[in-house]
């Protein structure tokens, strides 16, 4: 498995449903064909076929397309290579370990509370191993911390990276306190980026309040996801900078 997903196979427990979810469908579509069943149900093949494509486009992503955007997601940074960089909800440090590429003068923290029902294999070890393998071990490190209440000084960072972490958070108030705490440790001028699959105009709007200049950003992949949750899951980018003052 570490092998296959070195930054973790996303949620677990939903890739599991959706391929269980298809393989039932497809048991009730073949069984329509025998006399097993007391009423026939026809186009259980259609519902198969979602579950069956939702669960593997999780599995394309975890191994290949978060590869690859987490390089797109910090294009749309402006680095100068010495920055103090926080990884918020870091998981095995898939936006860590990219920005650490990107700093050779600076030093990229994760922190987390490394719950496995969110990613597989979820933990510190698991940072270190990925930041030894792409050269960068000298220049990341994590803490165990929860986002509401972030153990770092205020106007301690340059930059705040984070990705698919926020909503974990289920109530609007502890959501809105992480928003807080990322506010208050980064740096005036300091940059933010904040990727997730829910509530980035609550967010936005908090952030704004606190007078941060954002941008938010959606794209055809937001679009597949919306669809195919049926709403549920909302997907985008914030982009933003912290006032001078």
């Amino acid at each position: 498995m570490q092998a296959l997903f070195p930054y973790g196979l996303d949620a677990p427990p939903v890739v599991r449903n959706l391929a269980l979810c298809s393989l039932a469908c497809w048991l009730v579509f073949a069984l329509s064909f025998t006399h097993w069943l007391p009423i026939i149900i026809n186009g259980m093949q259609w519902p198969a076929l979602s579950f069956g494509f939702g669960a593997f486009a999780m599995l394309w992503s975890s191994r290949y397309g978060k590869l690859r955007r987490r390089e797109q997601l910090l294009d749309r940074l402006h680095w100068r290579g010495d920055e103090q960089v926080l990884d918020i909800g870091c998981g095995r440090g898939l936006l860590a370990v990219a920005a650490a590429r990107r700093v050779p003068g600076g030093q990229v923290t994760g922190v987390d509370i490394w719950q496995h029902e969110d990613l597989s294999g979820n933990g510190a070890e698991a940072v270190a191993a990925n930041a030894a393998r792409e050269g960068v071990a000298q220049r990341v490190s994590t803490r165990t911390a929860d986002m509401r209440e972030l153990p770092f000084g205020d106007a301690s960072v340059d930059a705040v990276v984070s990705s698919a972490a926020i909503h974990n958070i289920y109530n609007a108030e502890g959501r809105a306190r992480a928003i807080d705490e990322i506010a208050r440790v980064l740096r005036p001028g300091g940059q933010l980026l904040i990727d997730d699959i829910r509530h980035l105009p609550q967010y936005a709007a908090r952030l704004r309040a606190a007078g941060f200049e954002l941008a938010l950003q959606r794209d055809a992949r937001g679009l597949f996801w919306r669809l195919i949750s049926i709403g549920r899951l909302a997907p985008g980018t914030l982009v933003g900078r912290k006032p001078l003052r």
